[in-house]
């Protein structure tokens, strides 16, 4: 006999319990891996039960599976056509219904999974949508119960009510950068002298609604300078295979004589930005978490500047650069101190995050 099929519990049939609730939390891009780590061990040493599942794009399986992270795969990046992306948004979220409606969990919990809010929405699940970046876009169907962001982001930007808001110190990459374990390995592994002058490079993200061609034009300049000056190496990490064969084939000569590389298997990110005397990138999270580093770091991402980034250029963390003559100008080719940061920014952002999901928690199910 073929057992009957689990039923979502929405909030309002919730009961009362002595068991906590389960937490959802669904991993779509490969920065979420690192920044849910220490999530989920606070919530779990809380006594919460968590069900992970992780989109099979990019470096998240990868990256989950070096950290030992339990998880279910479940859906994969469905391309640049915008037409694919929002089907393949809608298609995951089918493929994440049996794993919802199996394990039941009461709560949704994510750095902006559009696929599980969509779905959390349908079986009217409450959803926490943790972001740092108030321009991005969202169908009716795609907006969260609630929104947690840094305390620099503007209420009038988001898309939760206004009660339904809830804010936390710092910036997300101080939630995790404090748990570096630095491994004098990995300049080794890569192929790199400890002489040479280490750059870290994250081309712009093609694929993203965001993306403004103008970056990689930035991006195309820098590479010029520095595979062109003595002493310096750049390590290169395309966001997926696909741009890394591009870049490959289109400037060949960046790679000649080992001037740049890019890793053949996922690399920890916070160790290889900290083995680096500066960083260049297109992507929010690399040129944040430099800036939690104190690792010099430049912006080419020529999207809409979001409040966070204002935020680390005013304190003197993050320069943008914005043009090509600012590609010579602002971005300099030097050495510099390494030091391992602070934790006490990292435990103020954590305890904040989950005190504020436990509370959302007690207001869905009261006891």
């Amino acid at each position: 006999m073929k057992p009957k099929a689990a039923v979502a519990c929405p909030p309002r049939c919730a009961t009362a319990t002595s068991v906590r609730p389960k937490i959802w939390i669904d991993l779509d891009n490969t920065p979420h891996v690192p920044f849910f780590e220490p999530i989920i061990e606070e919530l779990q040493r809380r006594g919460y039960a968590v069900m992970v599942t992780a989109r099979d794009a990019f470096q998240v399986c990868d990256l989950a599976d070096q950290k030992g992270l339990r998880y279910t795969r479940v859906g994969r990046h469905s391309g640049k056509n915008p037409v694919r992306k929002l089907t393949g948004l809608f298609y995951r979220a089918l493929q994440l219904m049996p794993h919802a409606l199996r394990e039941k969990p009461m709560l949704g919990l994510s750095h902006g999974s559009r696929s599980q809010i969509i779905l959390c929405n349908l079986l009217r699940l409450p959803t926490v949508m943790l972001t740092d970046y108030e321009h991005a876009k969202l169908l009716p169907l795609m907006r969260p119960t609630w929104e947690l962001v840094p305390e620099v982001v503007p209420d009038s930007a988001l898309y939760a009510r206004r009660d339904h808001v809830r804010k936390y110190p710092g910036i997300k990459e101080d939630v995790y950068v404090s748990r570096l374990q630095v491994d004098p390995s990995l300049m080794t592994t890569l192929g790199l002298d400890l002489r040479d002058l280490i750059v870290t490079v994250r081309p712009p993200a093609t694929e993203a609604h965001y993306h403004n061609p103008e970056s990689e034009q930035l991006f195309v300049r820098f590479m010029e300078r520095a595979c062109h000056t003595d002493g310096v190496r750049v390590v290169l990490l395309p966001r997926n295979k696909k741009q890394g064969e591009f870049t490959q084939k289109h400037w060949p000569h960046w790679f000649a004589a080992g001037r740049a590389v890019i890793p053949q298997t996922a690399v920890d990110g916070l160790n290889l930005l900290w083995h680096s005397d500066l960083v260049v990138s297109g992507g929010g999270t690399m040129n944040r978490e430099a800036a939690a580093l104190g690792v010099p770091v430049y912006s080419i991402f020529r999207g809409k500047i979001g409040a966070v980034d204002h935020f680390l250029q005013q304190d003197g963390r993050l320069i943008l650069v914005e043009t090509i003559e600012d590609v010579d100008r602002k971005i300099t080719l030097a050495r510099r101190d390494k030091k391992l940061p602070s934790a006490v920014g990292a435990s103020a952002s954590l305890a904040k995050i989950v005190e504020h999901v436990e509370n959302i928690l007690k207001l869905h199910y009261p006891r």
